[in-house]
């Protein structure tokens, strides 16, 4: 039987870890082990995870404190590239269906390098008010990864040969992306296979720190799009780019040549760059996403 890493990272959870953990005792795939990265000031995360390791395999490490981000790439840079195991990631206060690993492995084989994520039930903090987060029409690729990200890192599921490639480019970064972002990009760049599961595989509670991701009403994409006019956009694809380039000479030689020629378009005069846009075909999931790109295009805003 297949046997899967979980990494979690913790700083301050509330009530809501019990239940993530009850959730991972309850897969209907017992074969998995915990690593958790705590960035927490208290020690109630600790005694917490101390109690559930009296009955699971559990692996606590004291985080970086710098960020979930930050934590989760410490984490997944720490293990060994040659692992046999699945990786799956995890955050403190989701719930997960019972079926969330057994799903994922199903969908991947355990020979070359893939990588499963899928939807989520968004939730409020009761895990009241239920509503699907958005369906990704449109299939995963490079063109779309540099400009968006379709793989929510607490849906994230990487067979063996996938872990070992995230290990091995983890250790090469030289700045801290956004690491589900990042792995979407590194596994369309290296032409890896990406599944996107329009079915929901756990229960994404919405909170103050991050209700905007995950909500489609007409107000949060709004806020979005005020972020992408201010130059936010811009500034997170810096990170990423550079994150990328630490990587890039392990993308296809197709992709290798979008890359650059993304990185040229960024900073090439307006005329060259919406002819370089044009030519790149970069896409979001949506019409009004990728109006949105075009928008940041003419302004120099991605």
């Amino acid at each position: 039987m297949a046997r899967v890493t979980i990494l979690m990272a913790t700083r301050d959870p509330g009530p809501e870890l019990r239940d993530q953990l009850e959730s991972l005792a309850t897969q209907t795939h017992p074969e998995w082990r915990l690593i958790v990265g705590d960035d927490s000031r208290s020690d109630a995360a600790h005694d917490l995870l101390a109690e559930f390791a009296r009955s699971h395999e559990v692996w606590i490490v004291a985080g970086p404190q710098k960020g979930a981000g930050v934590n989760f790439l410490s984490l997944l840079s720490g293990l060994d590239p040659a692992t046999t195991e699945f990786i799956a990631f995890c955050d403190q206060d989701d719930v997960w269906l019972p079926d969330r690993l057994a799903r994922g492995i199903s969908a991947l084989d355990e020979g070359k390098p893939a990588l499963y994520c899928s939807r989520t039930w968004v939730c409020d903090a009761n895990l009241g008010n239920k509503h699907l987060s958005a369906r990704h029409p449109h299939r995963p690729s490079f063109r779309n990864a540099l400009v968006q990200n379709i793989a929510a890192g607490n849906t994230i599921l990487l067979n063996p040969a996938g872990a070992g490639l995230a290990i091995s480019a983890a250790r090469e970064l030289q700045v801290a992306p956004r690491h589900d972002w990042w792995i979407y990009q590194l596994f369309t760049g290296c032409g890896v296979r990406v599944v996107y599961d329009a079915e929901p595989t756990l229960l994404y509670r919405q909170h103050g720190r991050n209700a905007e991701g995950a909500n489609l009403t007409m107000r949060a994409k709004l806020s979005r799009l005020k972020r992408l006019l201010k130059g936010e956009w811009r500034g997170w694809i810096d990170v990423q780019c550079a994150a990328l380039t630490a990587s890039a000479h392990r993308f296809t030689p197709e992709n290798r040549t979008i890359f650059n020629r993304f990185l040229n378009m960024r900073e090439a005069d307006f005329s060259t760059r919406m002819k370089e846009f044009a030519r790149l075909r970069l896409y979001r999931q949506s019409r009004a996403a990728t109006l949105a790109l075009w928008i940041g295009a003419v302004f120099r805003l991605i």
